[in-house]
């Protein structure tokens, strides 16, 4: 990922203190809760997209299996076409800048198979040492797990270009069906009349252009 985008929303969030706390509260991992994040300057509109594994492809543990790597791929795929997720009206005339996404919170998974490469090394030096490491070696195995506990998020990041934003009509959030396990996404919009936090639900999953603004 450029990461690019980033820093745009960072500013944005930074520049209203009040509404920090709240994004602190809406950062919490939630199944079927995402977060985004939408910045508006002139014509551009910038969005990060947080959300987690289970929402996404139904599962937040590291990829292992054919199948699993596949359903990965593919949602990294959906993800980075922003606008058939977020479908704006016709009249405002978007286009995508850029779009990136990816899968956070799996790099444990490596970790694991640099253990098995030097398995059988570390049994043997266990066992003339048992009584002098054992100790280390709990440390090791609770930091394992704990890590190995994690749970992964989808992110994407996508810049758009919108010609006449101030166009009415609503944004129609295709996300929940492309992603049936996805229940809400709780939005915090940055703009130059300040910060606001709205909510996008399954049940009614439209946001009038008019709450960006």
């Amino acid at each position: 990922m450029t990461m690019k985008l980033l820093p745009y929303i960072a500013f944005a969030v930074a520049a209203a203190p009040a509404f920090a706390e709240e994004k602190r509260q809406m950062d919490a991992h939630e199944h079927g809760v995402g977060q985004m994040n939408i910045a508006i300057e002139d014509s551009k509109v910038v969005i990060e997209l947080h959300a987690p594994g289970a929402d996404i492809v139904g599962f937040e543990y590291p990829a292992e299996s054919i199948e699993d790597r596949t359903k990965i791929e593919a949602a990294v795929a959906m993800l980075a076409k922003p606008l058939d997720l977020f479908v704006f009206p016709a009249a405002t005339g978007c286009s995508v800048v850029e779009a990136t996404s990816e899968l956070e919170g799996g790099e444990h998974h490596d970790h694991e198979d640099h253990d098995d490469e030097h398995g059988h090394d570390d049994h043997e030096h266990d066992e003339d040492h048992a009584h002098e490491e054992g100790h280390d070696e709990n440390d090791e195995h609770d930091d394992h797990d704990e890590h190995a506990s994690g749970h992964t998020e989808f992110h994407a990041e996508y810049e758009l270009n919108c010609t006449n934003l101030d166009a009415s009509g609503e944004i129609a959030f295709d996300y929940f069906k492309t992603f049936p396990n996805a229940k809400e996404l709780e939005i915090q919009v940055i703009s130059k009349d300040g910060a606001t936090a709205v909510e996008v639900e399954r049940d009614t999953p439209t946001l009038a252009l008019k709450d960006l603004l």
